[in-house]
């Protein structure tokens, strides 16, 4: 997709509402960038932290997670146990020679069900209040959706400029 325009220019998704189609189109580009920046690196790659910066690996747990969890709360539901134990793992180095292949398959995952999320979404449930974390912090249906896009997108462009300071220092 070298010469696609990027995902918010390539039309609207018939399986999403409107209103959601800006969260939908984040994530997709988000996913498009990941498998695009993760093939030209290495396992040991993945891992390195320039500078005390976070890894790619770092980022792009983090991205899947994150969204997992800001999808949770705007569910209205809290985290499990699963993804606390998930969030407590980030940044620990995982050195197998698949770990690649993985770190995409668990991103991807986490895009699927988000959009399936978003699919599910009904607008008018939007502006519904939610809790989110320990501190029952207020937010919104619609606020957490968009966090969680942006949220991702950012770690995906510390992630792209990680991968980029890596492969420089070649």
């Amino acid at each position: 997709m070298a010469n696609a325009p990027e995902f918010w220019l390539r039309g609207p998704l018939a399986e999403i509402p409107a209103l959601l189609q800006p969260v939908a189109h984040s994530l997709l580009q988000s996913r498009e960038e990941l498998h695009a920046t993760l093939g030209g690196l290495s396992p040991a790659d993945v891992w390195i932290t320039p500078g005390g910066a976070g890894s790619v690996g770092f980022h792009a747990r983090h991205a899947a997670g994150s969204l997992d969890r800001l999808f949770t709360y705007a569910r209205g539901e809290r985290l499990n146990a699963a993804q606390k134990a998930a969030l407590a793992v980030e940044g620990q180095p995982d050195l197998r020679p698949q770990v690649v292949a993985g770190l995409l398959a668990e991103f991807d995952a986490a895009v699927e069900r988000a959009l399936a999320q978003l699919h599910a979404t009904d607008e008018s449930t939007l502006t519904d209040a939610r809790s989110v974390g320990r501190g029952q912090l207020p937010s919104t249906v619609i606020g957490l959706l968009f966090h969680g896009a942006e949220h991702t997108q950012r770690h995906m462009g510390q992630l792209m400029t990680t991968a980029r300071v890596i492969q420089g220092n070649r």
